[in-house]
């Protein structure tokens, strides 16, 4: 990996992945001219059942399909050995010592992000970018985030905590697991 690359981490599930992260990718790309953009398909998610996940397997190739030249879709946290998102941010800043990580998320996960292990941590550990999403524009207000570290306008070093905003995209991984259930079940 070259010298000074600016990358995004968009980590989650992506049970299943959808449009909505890949406008939370394009988003914030193009405002922050990131080099690339990283899906980070977690193995497992400790604030979810695993019973909820689709296996790891069918998640990466669903997610690669439609990340095509969007984003390079990844479970380097496998490799790593990390189960939780502090961990995989120390791991590669160790393993890719010159190179700038950017958090992403979309600002549905503000709500719940106070919950991640050692979020404050994350904070300081990497810039944090997040992405207004419809219904969650006020979850800014009230996120011990933002409440703890304040918005920064231009991203600079961490903590910092710098909102986008952009034409909104509706699609979530909930309402599309509970759109096909029916289906599944039939």
């Amino acid at each position: 990996m070259g010298p000074h690359l600016t990358i995004g981490l968009l980590g989650g599930s992506f049970n299943p992945a959808h449009g909505g992260h890949l406008y939370v990718s394009e988003v914030a790309r193009k405002a922050l001219k990131l080099d690339a953009v990283w899906w980070l398909v977690t193995p497992g998610n400790p604030l979810k059942r695993a019973s909820e996940l689709a296996d790891l397997i069918t998640r990466m190739a669903f997610a690669a399909k439609l990340a095509g030249r969007h984003a390079t879709v990844t479970d380097i946290e496998t490799g790593l050995g990390t189960r939780y998102t502090v961990d995989t941010l120390r791991a590669l800043r160790r393993r890719f010592p010159r190179t700038r990580f950017v958090w992403l998320m979309g600002s549905d996960n503000l709500a719940g992000f106070a919950r991640w292990k050692d979020w404050a941590a994350i904070a300081q550990a990497v810039p944090i970018v997040v992405v207004r999403r419809p219904g969650s524009a006020l979850d800014t207000l009230k996120s011990p985030l933002v409440r703890r570290f304040g918005q920064v306008r231009r991203l600079g070093p961490p903590p910092a905590v710098l909102m986008l905003d952009g034409p909104r995209n509706p699609q979530s991984s909930t309402a599309i697991r509970m759109a096909l259930e029916p289906r599944q079940l039939a």
